[in-house]
């Protein structure tokens, strides 16, 4: 399991990271061109990473197409996952502005990813590291359990403070040792394990009760805010299993050993709703 290495730095003024993304600064600016990756950068050099196979709770997400209303999920725990990123690549006495960064110390911070691939937005899903290494720039690294335990994806899992939502390019191999660390943090109740309601069921009442007391898989949550954005103030689910089936989303249960919809492993009963399938047992394919 190879994986280009990427040096670089991480800076995070006038942006907005959270708990699985952050704007990284590769030091060769053509890097992901010389490499043929399918990402973008802004104006300023910088990419948004895509932290792979961890989701954490959303500080700001805008359903598209619905006139830029945005929701959240409970604000602690999403704050929590953020700041404990911006600790693990070496920030200290962040300030922000509602969800912008406005003073951080130092400016920058070195650093590297391992990627093979960017999404369908053109960001590079990668695992990232703090600090320097002696590997060489731009060159394939074989990426064992070892290695991919020092990463900040790894440690936000084991942290507890972000969900595993792993996709179908992920390396077998390595999604084990993320859901090692996912069942520990699991059982152990602790970060967003201690009040998880994904598969146990998460009752809504109204539509706030999404942002601010239920804690759930982001991904079920993201297609929560995008059903309710079509009937703002309506918090029946009545309709929530159709709409899902309308959807794209495909991916595989691990234990079932087939591909399926995202729609099948989702149980509606009157007000509450649940995955019939563990998080882990669940890979996502890419749109």
């Amino acid at each position: 399991m190879s994986l280009y290495l990427i040096k670089g730095q991480y800076r995070i003024v006038h942006s907005q990271p959270d708990g699985d993304s952050v704007h990284f600064f590769p030091s060769a600016a053509d890097a992901f061109t010389r490499l043929h990756l399918n990402v973008r950068l802004g104006a300023s050099g910088a990419a948004q990473l895509r932290l792979d196979a961890i989701d954490a709770l959303e500080t700001h997400y805008t359903p598209p197409g619905h006139g830029g209303h945005s929701m959240h999920q409970p604000l602690e725990l999403a704050h929590a996952a953020g700041s404990r990123l911006l600790e693990l690549i070496g920030f200290t006495g962040v300030v922000r502005d509602g969800e912008v960064v406005t003073g951080a110390t130092p400016d920058a911070t070195p650093g590297y990813i391992l990627t093979r691939f960017g999404d369908k937005y053109g960001r590079p899903v990668a695992f990232a590291f703090a600090g320097d290494t002696d590997r060489p720039d731009l060159e394939p690294v074989f990426t064992d359990s070892a290695l991919l335990k020092t990463s900040v994806n790894h440690r936000l899992l084991a942290d507890g403070l972000v969900y595993p939502t792993f996709y179908s390019k992920l390396y077998p191999d390595l999604r084990a040792t993320l859901t090692e660390a996912a069942e520990a943090a699991r059982t152990a109740g602790t970060g967003v394990w201690a009040s998880d309601a994904t598969t146990g069921g998460a009752t809504i009442h109204a539509q706030d009760d999404l942002s601010e007391r239920l804690v759930i898989l982001p991904k079920l949550f993201r297609r929560l805010a995008e059903y309710y954005a079509l009937a703002p103030g309506d918090p029946s689910l009545a309709g929530f299993k159709a709409y899902m089936a309308t959807l794209n989303d495909r991916l595989y249960v691990i234990s079932d050993a087939h591909a399926t919809g995202f729609d099948t492993v989702v149980e509606v009963t009157g007000d509450t709703v649940r995955l019939t399938k563990p998080i882990t047992d669940l890979i996502f394919i890419e749109g």
